[in-house]
């Protein structure tokens, strides 16, 4: 941590007169046209599509917005305006790599100052895609925790970041480092997350919230890309979850449960989880019983897909997983829309090259949403699990700049969302190049 911020402190002599005349310039004021908008609060589009933007935030939305006399006028012509994509389910930490033991040699090797690079390398291709908020659900040593500051600073460039630090399991789970040789690679203690009885797991989320984590994430769950573990079998207790929810609760965070099993699922959600990210088996009865409890369910199908296709590159026993998540998972989702589950948008990126992110709404479609719905599940779904609707996710006046510009009519092509024209953060328009 000590030499994140040593890094991160370097980077700002060269950012820090920029970054004082940025706050003491005059707000500019920007109105963007184009021939549609769809706002992502009622959830229909609208034409022809006029924002107005002053310094950070938005002034005025809707064809009758008055466009001041100052105002610099952008015409994107035959597109759409849409709020900034929040994505629910990201690891910017962590880097993509085709080759699983290549994967695994770099991360051992590589510092973690080295990595913070690599971190915002991924940042930066992440807003590109028009993702202009991420929850970053599990990182090593409190990279993500710095990245964030950094981006708030503007000392890099990236998403507003809510991070989890490290995330919370149990020994040899999912959470839990690969099971090198003790004497060739130090165990992981509670600060790196991994957590064994009631205690030990306070403990942990403890840590997590001192050196900053906004959100707590756990494994209850085995996983599909870690080796030695059931990737449906349930690794934490009723009892350390309990310990782990009303801590975090407490502290005014909310928890997000990796799980594929549905018994994790059910005992996750009866200890007062806020969402299952994946949820590969679940089953009807338990998919009723987040609805219930207002559990959203962050599906991640895109990482779904690209496990499966790239099964045959992973090691036996993860490739096994890989086959059998993918095969649950869209009947899982089909159930999921049928009871009608809240779903926010989030993908897993690192699993999939970091970039990609707004796949998932096309995959949504595919297994039967509406373009409309698979959008909202950004712009009310994340947003509101995130905790930022009351400052992004919807074009309104008040809220901050967050704007994506895509080809065309977005609800009749919901895969223009993977080719933005323009992105937009907090009034700042994006260098595309």
């Amino acid at each position: 941590m000590q030499r994140l911020i040593a890094l991160f402190a370097g980077l700002a002599v060269t950012t820090a007169v920029q970054a004082t005349n940025d706050r003491t310039a005059p707000p500019v004021t920007t109105a963007l046209k184009a021939a549609h908008l769809f706002d992502g609060r009622t959830g229909t589009l609208a034409s022809p599509g006029l924002v107005v933007v002053k310094g950070d935030h938005i002034v005025a939305v809707g064809k009758d917005a008055a466009i001041p006399a100052d105002a610099k006028v952008v015409d994107l012509g035959d597109a759409t305006l849409v709020p900034g994509f929040i994505d629910a389910h990201t690891h910017l930490t962590m880097d993509h790599d085709d080759n699983w033991e290549k994967a695994f040699y770099e991360n051992t090797l590589r510092s973690s100052v080295e990595q913070s690079y690599h971190a915002e390398a991924n940042a930066r291709a992440t807003l590109r895609a028009g993702v202009t908020t991420v929850r970053d659900v599990g990182g090593g040593d409190f990279i993500d925790v710095a990245l964030r500051n950094a981006i708030r600073d503007g000392l890099a460039e990236g998403p507003t970041i809510v991070a989890a630090g490290h995330a919370i399991g149990s020994t040899g789970g999912h959470c839990d480092s690969s099971p090198a040789p003790p004497d060739r690679l130090r165990p992981s203690g509670t600060m790196e997350g991994v957590c064994n009885g009631p205690e030990s797991c306070r403990l942990a989320v403890r840590e997590q919230m001192k050196y900053g984590a906004d959100v707590i994430k756990i494994c209850a769950s085995g996983g599909v890309l870690s080796e030695s573990d059931p990737v449906d079998v349930p690794q934490l207790t009723p009892d350390e979850l309990r310990a782990i929810m009303s801590e975090a609760h407490a502290w005014r965070r909310k928890v997000a449960a990796h799980s594929h099993g549905d018994l994790a699922a059910k005992q996750a959600i009866e200890a007062g989880i806020d969402s299952i990210e994946h949820g590969s088996f679940l089953t009807p009865p338990t998919l009723q019983l987040m609805k219930q409890k207002g559990v959203y369910l962050v599906p991640t199908r895109m990482t779904q897909i690209w496990v499966n296709k790239k099964a045959d590159t992973y090691p036996p026993k993860i490739a096994g997983k890989a086959r059998a998540a993918y095969a649950a998972h869209g009947e899982m989702m089909k159930n999921a829309l049928k009871i009608g589950v809240p779903i926010a948008f989030g993908t897993d990126a690192a699993v999939y090259p970091h970039g990609m992110n707004a796949e998932e709404f096309g995959d949504y479609v595919d297994l039967g949403m509406s373009p409309a719905a698979a959008l909202m599940t950004s712009s009310q779904g994340a947003a509101k699990l995130l905790g930022v609707d009351g400052d992004s996710g919807t074009l309104e006046a008040g809220k901050f700049a967050d704007i994506v510009a895509v080809p065309g009519d977005v609800l009749a092509n919901i895969r223009a969302t993977e080719h933005p024209l323009m992105v937009m953060k907090h009034g700042k328009t994006v260098r595309m190049d």
